[in-house]
Order: C-alpha cells, then structure tokens, then sequence
C-alpha cells in the first residue's frame, strides 16, 4: 500500500510513476484525495462534537443539581448524539471506499526503471558461454520421457493438464536441487522454515496479490465457516505473512528466511506452443527467499538477494543473463525486480528461472509490519523483499538439455552429486 502522505504530498508524481507500469491511476487517485480531505474532515467534526457532549455531560448534573433547568440542554445533547452517529456511520463508509481504492492501487517503480514492458527489459551482464553440441541435441521432453524422469500421461491422468509425476531418477534429481537450493541458504545465514500451503486471505492481501489478483489461484471452499482460503501461488506469500501486525526491534533486523513449498498457479495452461514439459505448469516447486530490513538496509539485501540466485544458476553449469525489468514488466507489488534466465536449447531465447523483487514498504504498510528504531524507539514500516532460490521447471529441463551427451545419457553437475550417492553420469539403463 502506498503511504498516504506521498499521494497527498506529491500527487502528480505518483500517478507518473504508474503511469511507467502502463497502469492509469488519475481517476483513483483523486478521488482518494477527495475522500481523505472528507475523512480528516468529518473525523476533526466528530472529535469537535464528541468534546461539546462530553463538557455537557457535565454540565447537565451540575446544572440539576443547583436547580435548574437542563432539558434544553438535554435535548441539544440529543441531536448532538444523533448527528454523531451519522457522522460516524459516513466516516466508515468513506474510509472503507478509500481503503479498497488504496488496496487497489500498484507499487510505484523505483525512479530508475524504465517505462513500458518487456520490451525495454535491459540485461546487465551474462555469464558463460551459450552450450553448443557436435551432434543433434533432444529437447527436455524426449529426454525426459526416454529417461524415464518424467511420466506426463499420468500427471495428467491423476490431475489434468499442466501437471506431471517425477519419477526414479527424475525425482531424485528433482530432489537433489532443492537440498542443493536449501543447504546453501542455510549456509548463508537464512533460517528454514516449512510453512502451511493453504493460507487465509489476508496473506495475499498482505502480499499484493488480493484483491486484483484473486482470480490467479487456486480456492478452497470450507465447508464449516466463510474464510477464504487458497493454496499458495509462492511462499512468498506465506514468508511476507510471518510477521504481520508485530512490532519487532531493529537489532533483530534484517529477518532472512527461505522455504520450500509446491507452488500452485491456474494460469499456466495459456502459454507459447514452444513451452511444452514442464517448464509452465499448475504446480511446481521452488525455494523462495525472503528478507525483511530497515529502509537503509535495503537496496543491499537486494543485491545480496540477486547474487544469490546468480550463484546457484553458476554452480549449476549455465549460461545465464541477470534482466533489469521495465516498470510494466515488474508485478503491481514490486517496486523493482531482477530476472535471471537462462537458455533452454531447445527453445527460443531465454527463460526466467529466478525473479528477485524489493517490494520496499509496500507490503508492510498492507500487513502493518513495523520496527522500533534502537536510537530514537521511532516506529516505521520494514521493507520486505523476495527471489526465487529456485525454482526447478525451468531448472531441470535446462539441464538435462545442456548436459546431454550423444548416448543420451546426462551428466550431472558436481554439486548434484553427493545428493545422489556419488553418481556422475545417468544413463538410459541406469535412470530407474
């Protein structure tokens, strides 16, 4: 949620910055200045009243008691009351108005961004070599289904399309990445934590995604009260959530925790006829990467958060570019965000494995998440940021492409391989 002070303050400066994500606020904002000038208004009448009837509550007794005669008074009282509550039950409808529009409302982009879409998406450095074979390489799919790594007929017997089933050495395979992604988290400071996969509204409201993205995931009905629930789209979701409504101090700043979930996302069954397997699906997994810092700490919990993920893709073998995104490019909660992607061969062009995003204290002014400064004792709002630390459909197809050999065997990376009791080399024989 934007800080209301910047909007009243600096009005036509916000509408610019979203007009750079191609979203066209003037109208909203505006009228979120008429009903905040109406709010402060009717809330500085009320309070005016509400002191006339508290000095005459006590000046009603007193006048009694002397003798006198208090029923104008009393009935001067009782319109006031009336008047009160009027203005009580307007002061709420307003303030619910102005609550939904502010909900709706996207993160402005950092200043440095550019305008437009993924068209102005700039790369800011590559790392490695594109691969290239002296025979013809197989596309993820076939050698997935030739190694026996993936079933997708089954996936999509037992859950539809967009769906598959690891199996054998696909799941171990699967598998070792994550405890690669976990154990170097851990090892960098971050502390796990193994959150629930159904969560309650108010964490995507907290995160963003609600209310404009509500239509995006998966919701469960429940049959014994009228909470909404849905299965998580990220743990980002569920991390952003932690410290909702807490106060915390800032020496306990800055939080870093990972998780790992399956994520769960309706929308991928609209995507490009070069996207096949499992690099676009209903349900993938992912360890996610979350930081909550003072406002000073965070454009360096940003840079540490990208080369993060810039370390993992490395380790891993791949030619990657780390993206710049262009305002439309970024989510509506984030305020700015890096893509790291990397070349499937088979496909065109490049393909994001990792999004790192600082959000500032977009989120936190949604889920009141704040922290008491050590000099001053001062409350303000943490900044909250994000990356995938990874996520694996994209990760898994690109290596069993980039590390074919013509036998159709797969090599597999150094750091992959203590996971797998040592095992270098999987080949059509062995991959059960």
């Amino acid at each position: 949620m934007i800080d209301i002070k910047l909007i009243r303050e600096s009005p036509g400066d916000i509408k610019e910055r979203l007009m750079k994500k191609g979203a066209d606020c003037a109208a909203e904002i505006t009228r979120i200045l008429d009903l905040d000038t109406k709010r402060r208004t009717l809330i500085a009448s009320v309070e005016s009243d509400k002191a006339e009837q508290n000095k005459a509550s006590k000046q009603i007794p007193q006048i009694k008691k002397e003798g006198g005669d208090a029923s104008g008074l009393v009935a001067q009282m009782n319109d006031l009351k009336e008047k009160i509550r009027a203005a009580d039950i307007e002061l709420r409808e307003v303030e619910a108005e102005l609550n939904d529009l502010m909900l709706g409302l996207p993160n402005p982009p950092d200043n440095d961004l550019a305008p437009g879409g993924k068209e102005n998406n700039e790369p800011l450095r590559y790392h490695g070599e594109p691969k290239t074979f002296d025979f013809e390489p197989k596309n993820h799919v076939d050698l997935c289904t030739e190694l026996g790594f993936i079933d997708y007929p089954r996936g999509v017997k037992l859950a539809g399309s967009g769906f598959w089933v690891y199996r054998g050495m696909g799941a171990r395979l699967e598998w070792a990445l994550l405890n690669f992604f976990i154990d170097t988290h851990i090892a960098d400071g971050y502390e796990l934590l193994l959150v629930p996969h159904m969560l309650e509204y108010q964490c995507g409201l907290t995160a963003g995604q609600f209310p404009k993205f509500a239509d995006e995931v998966y919701k469960i009905a429940n049959p014994t009260d009228d909470r909404i629930h849905y299965m998580l789209p990220t743990a980002e979701a569920a991390l952003v959530s932690i410290h909702r409504d807490e106060i915390v101090n800032e020496a306990e700043l800055p939080k870093k925790y990972i998780s790992y979930t399956p994520c769960f996302r309706r929308e991928a069954g609209t995507y490009g006829s070069d996207e096949r397997g499992m690099v676009r699906g209903h349900q993938f997994n992912k360890v996610e990467m979350v930081q909550y810092t003072t406002p000073e700490g965070s454009d360096a919990a940003f840079d540490e958060l990208v080369g993060k993920a810039e370390a993992l893709v490395a380790a891993l073998g791949f030619h990657f570019r780390t993206v710049k995104l262009a305002a439309g490019d970024c989510s509506a909660a984030m305020a700015r965000t890096y893509d790291i992607e990397i070349q499937i061969p088979s496909m065109n062009g490049y393909k994001e494995v990792s999004s790192v995003s600082n959000a500032r204290c977009y989120q936190a002014r949604r889920g009141a998440m704040r922290f008491r400064r050590a000099e001053t004792g001062k409350i303000d709002y943490m900044h909250t940021l994000n990356g995938s630390g990874l996520a694996t459909s994209r990760i898994l197809p690109a290596l069993v492409e980039q590390n074919q050999r013509s036998d159709g065997s797969i090599e597999v990376p150094k750091v992959l391989s203590k996971y797998l009791g040592g095992i270098e080399l999987i080949s059509p024989a062995d991959s059960r």
